[in-house]
């Protein structure tokens, strides 16, 4: 039987006091691309956020590779392979896209041999990053910088790459080379979690999709029957259900 990349099972997390999931759970297998959908204040950045380590749970359990990293640091689970591409981009300003870049590889302990090998497959799937690699990252566009998160995180090396709030304030035909990009990352092996405000671009990026209503798991299933289900169309889509 094969073992989920990714394994929550009745997830409860939130801020203090205010619990924000409630009983999530959910499966991931290698090789898949999976959408996070939801309103805003669905808790969609929350569950990330929970995944990755960076709040911790209050019940439930989450499983990588079917290790409990429940009670693990941040660190374990970079090293495990889970890599968060933050809402917002989060560069380091006054370094460059190169050393950004590179920041993305400073857990590992392999050859430089080998993190050349991905910086080149970065600059490949991106090539404005290699022509912009000493430009201080910060002063791109809005575009290039989230081209270059989703390249730092890929030089950590994940099994599985999840990005918060994918196309947010970019244009379209940005968020098309990114999400071209992506399908170019997937091929290479690496197992994509995606929350996107456009449903759309979700659906028609990743084969399948979840959605998250007030903290819970409402609906899930193949990207393309979520895009014809229509309460989906309806709530998402702005069509009127049947």
């Amino acid at each position: 039987m094969t073992v989920p990349l990714l394994e929550l099972d009745n997830i409860k997390a939130g801020y203090g006091d205010i619990n924000v999931l409630h009983s999530v759970s959910l499966k991931l297998y290698a090789g898949g691309s999976v959408c996070l959908i939801g309103s805003n204040g669905a808790g969609k950045s929350t569950l990330l956020n929970t995944i990755s380590g960076v709040l911790q749970t209050s019940a439930g359990s989450i499983l990588i590779d079917g290790q409990d990293v429940t009670n693990s640091s941040c660190r374990r689970r970079v090293e495990g392979g889970v890599i968060q591409v933050p809402e917002g981009r989060r560069l380091f300003a006054g370094m460059s896209v190169r050393q950004n870049l590179l920041m993305g590889a400073f857990l590992r302990r392999d050859s430089r041999a080998a993190i050349r090998r991905d910086l080149d497959f970065v600059y490949e799937t991106f090539p404005r990053l290699a022509e912009k690699s000493r430009q201080d990252a910060s002063t791109m566009s809005g575009g290039e910088q989230q081209m270059c998160a989703i390249g730092r995180g890929i030089m950590a090396q994940p099994k599985l790459l999840m990005i918060d709030e994918l196309s947010l304030g970019l244009a379209p035909k940005v968020v098309e080379e990114i999400t071209g990009a992506l399908r170019v990352i997937s091929q290479a092996g690496v197992s994509l979690l995606i929350v996107e405000q456009d449903v759309f671009t979700a659906l028609e990026m990743t084969n399948h999709g979840f959605v998250l209503d007030e903290g819970r798991i409402a609906l899930d299933g193949p990207s393309g029957e979520l895009f014809d289900n229509p309460r989906i169309r309806h709530a998402y889509l702005g069509v009127e259900a049947v």
